[in-house]
């Protein structure tokens, strides 16, 4: 089986000192946003750096992330400016980071965003998937919907204890959306924030439908809230639209409770 890619988009080789790092990957760094459809096609990607001074950079997030056969390749966006980088998560970047942040914390992303997971574990996600929400979980989108959002993640949590398969992850991406509305309605701008960061590495590896949730409704709501959190930034707080915080979609009828 080949590696998996990393790639890496920028002017002036913004990101040389951690390119080649991860001999488990290959590497390819490209200047043009042009050639990343070939290396996306060619490649099993599995994750992108993309640089803020490139000015290609929100035409290339939207290529990736309106293609159904690229959209689930996770991106993390660099830039310095904080409007900026509000502007890409707003596009569908699935992280957006300052450069400080990227250099302290580079080791860690390459862990929880570019993991591949084989094909046995793929096909066990898409027959559990298949399956009827667990009680215990679809107790939890019920009080998710209701706004209990303190109460869901403690109902999720329960469940995804409970759960050995790779659709815990499904639990667990939920739960932490939901904490970060809590952690909203708190005024707690870092806590809700780096909820909605963690949230992304179960998030984009999952089904668009999991046992009736709809995930990717779940993905667009989630990353329009941390895009005007990061707009507003920890000052302006007080302004953020409560009405983004949206309930699950969730079909009820697919549930074990019933």
């Amino acid at each position: 089986m080949k590696k998996a890619t990393l790639v890496f988009l920028s002017q002036d080789r913004a990101f040389a000192r951690h390119v080649h790092r991860f001999s488990e990957y290959d590497n390819i760094e490209l200047s043009q946003a042009q050639k990343i459809a070939e290396v996306l096609i060619d490649r099993r990607v599995a994750l992108i750096f993309v640089d803020g001074a490139d000015e290609q950079w929100p035409s290339l997030i939207l290529a990736v992330k309106n293609n159904a056969a690229t959209r689930r390749i996770p991106i993390c966006f660099t830039a310095a400016d904080r409007a900026q980088r509000a502007a890409a998560i707003a596009r569908g970047a699935d992280l957006a980071l300052g450069w400080d942040e990227l250099d302290s914390s580079f080791d860690q992303i390459i862990s929880d965003m570019a993991r591949i997971s084989d094909r046995e574990t793929l096909r066990q996600l898409a027959c559990e998937c298949s399956q009827p929400l667990p009680a215990l979980a679809a107790e939890g989108a019920r009080a998710f919907n209701r706004g209990e959002f303190y109460r869901q993640h403690d109902l999720f949590e329960a469940q995804w204890v409970e759960t050995l398969g790779p659709v815990r992850d499904l639990y667990r991406a939920i739960l932490q959306v939901g904490v970060a509305y809590y952690q909203i309605e708190r005024g707690n701008y870092r806590g809700a924030l780096k909820m909605l960061q963690r949230s992304v590495q179960w998030l984009y590896p999952l089904p668009d439908n999991c046992q009736g949730i709809d995930v990717e409704k779940l993905r667009r709501d989630s990353y329009a809230v941390r895009a005007e959190l990061q707009r507003l930034g920890p000052e302006r707080l007080n302004e953020f639209d409560r009405g983004l915080l949206k309930t699950l979609g969730w079909n009820p009828a697919q549930s074990a409770d019933r």
